[in-house]
């Protein structure tokens, strides 16, 4: 097999990707509990002669397929998890769930472990065929959605000893994510007071739920005072019950907290915990304070994303369909994103900003690679990824293809519907044909996995990676908390 011959050997295998693809949007399974979609992905790859290690970092869901031996390693990451309530019958251009209440990938993270799959089994051939030294790595990585499982991961040196590592993410668009995402941390706030009777004898009582409401007036006044990059966000999620005539004895507030570095986010982490134990202090209750997850922010790789550019300038991009354009048209009625959003979150300068949303024009599927530059400054993108505690430990580049229509909302019924059709398996196939022939030019060429590293050390300017999550603190599935 020839570099070139990738393509082709990804297209033998669509069926089997499509497929796995598929199975994973029918689990449908959130955060650490996995258990099928990573028994289907591991099985797959002991089938086509990886060996396959298990709970990397101590986590049931997670895994390493491994084939090869000697340098350079490669990594290639996979997420498979989906998001809780967001259950929705595929290929359907309205509202309609498919289990009430149930889950559903709402950010196509079944292609995204499939397209991973794929790219290694390409590589895999490659290698073979050639007689090429070198491993490679599929990382099955849980949770990503509310979990951080990557950060779990690296905090137990799972992605040590890699010297590159590629992942991507379904898109409207095709191109490089020359990016970098906000850290987080999420943090529970538990409070605990005494129930008495609302009317007979509210002073004997201890109202856990006004701790929480002064808790979060108090940080609706610290968003002033923090950097205009941070985000606060919160959800009550235990109100202490339905009876307004007693004194809710307990009340609970999940938080999670963003800032463009992880001091930062450390930084207001501490104060919001001054805001809490003083809305404890004014209700006379109790706070607990538990820590639940984090991530730190990307660390993007020039050296990586032109080899990723230069790969992806090479295939050929998907073509559409009479039925799939048509489809399409359905969905973008239902979306209201502004036209070139998508455009503006992954381009940097106005005027290609501009060129390439008229270039799309009325356009609902994105047919064209956007640009990529090695001047040009990395994009600060206002969401979170675990993907960069990954990039801290090792250098990391990621592409973007298009597997949805433009202005779809992501976390939104409309992507979970379209995570089942041929405009997802489009995209994904496409992407596995970017990672695996990245992999390919590092296998020949190990100097670029050197100039990547290189890179890495300029850009953390005399850092280490430390994890932020608390030796203690385990991974807990979303149902669980």
């Amino acid at each position: 097999m020839t570099k070139s011959q990738i393509p082709e050997y990804l297209d033998g295998i669509q069926g089997l990707l499509s497929g796995l693809s598929d199975k994973i949007w029918d689990y449908a399974e959130t955060a650490f509990e996995e258990f099928q979609s990573a028994a289907l992905l591991k099985a797959t790859l002991s089938e086509h002669g990886f060996g396959v290690e298990e709970k990397i970092g101590g986590i049931d869901t997670a895994f390493c397929g491994i084939w090869g031996a000697g340098k350079p390693v490669i990594g290639i990451l996979a997420e498979f998890d989906a998001l809780s309530g967001l259950s929705q019958k595929a290929h359907t251009a309205a509202p309609e769930a498919l289990i009430p209440g149930g889950n559903g990938h709402g950010c196509g993270h079944n292609l995204f472990g499939a397209a991973s799959l794929g790219a290694a089994l390409a590589v895999k051939e490659y290698l073979e065929a050639n007689k090429i030294p070198g491993t490679i790595k599929v990382y099955g990585c849980p949770g990503e959605e509310g979990g951080s499982g990557k950060a779990f991961m690296a905090r137990e040196g799972a992605f040590n000893g890699l010297d590159a590592a590629f992942a991507w993410h379904p898109n409207a668009l095709n191109g490089v994510m020359d990016v970098t995402l906000l850290a987080n941390y999420q943090i529970f706030y538990k409070f605990k007071g005494k129930a008495s009777h609302a009317a007979a004898a509210p002073h004997l009582g201890r109202s856990a739920l006004d701790a929480v409401e002064l808790m979060n007036v108090g940080v609706n006044y610290l968003r002033e005072h923090v950097i205009q990059e941070a985000r606060i966000h919160y959800a009550v999620t235990n109100t202490g019950g339905f009876s307004p005539n007693v004194v809710q004895s307990s009340a609970d507030v999940l938080y999670l907290i963003r800032a463009p570095k992880t001091p930062q986010v450390e930084e207001i982490y501490r104060r919001i915990n001054k805001i809490a134990q003083g809305a404890a202090l004014m209700t006379e209750t109790e706070v607990e304070i538990e820590f639940i997850k984090a991530s730190a922010n990307v660390v993007p790789n020039k050296v990586l994303s032109q080899v990723m550019y230069d790969n992806f300038l090479t295939q050929t991009l998907p073509e559409y369909t009479t039925e799939e354009q048509e489809f399409a048209k359905r969905i973008a009625g239902t979306c209201t994103k502004p036209r070139g959003a998508e455009i503006k979150a992954l381009l940097s300068r106005p005027k290609v900003q501009k060129e390439y949303i008229e270039l799309l024009g009325d356009k609902n599927l994105c047919g064209i690679v956007l640009p990529f530059s090695m001047e040009d400054q990395p994009i600060l993108i206002p969401a979170s990824s675990d993907v960069g505690d990954v990039s801290w430990n090792v250098p990391t580049a990621q592409v973007a293809t298009a597997c949805y229509v433009l202005g779809t909302p992501e976390h939104s019924w409309q992507l979970v519907s379209q995570g089942r059709t041929s405009l997802g398996h489009k995209g994904m196939l496409l992407a596995a044909k970017v990672i695996a022939a990245s992999c390919v030019d590092l296998f020949e060429h190990p100097e670029i996995a050197e100039k990547a590293k290189d890179e890495l050390t300029e850009r953390l300017e005399g850092e280490s990676y430390h994890s932020a999550i608390p030796k203690g603190v385990k991974p807990q599935a979303i149902s669980k908390l």
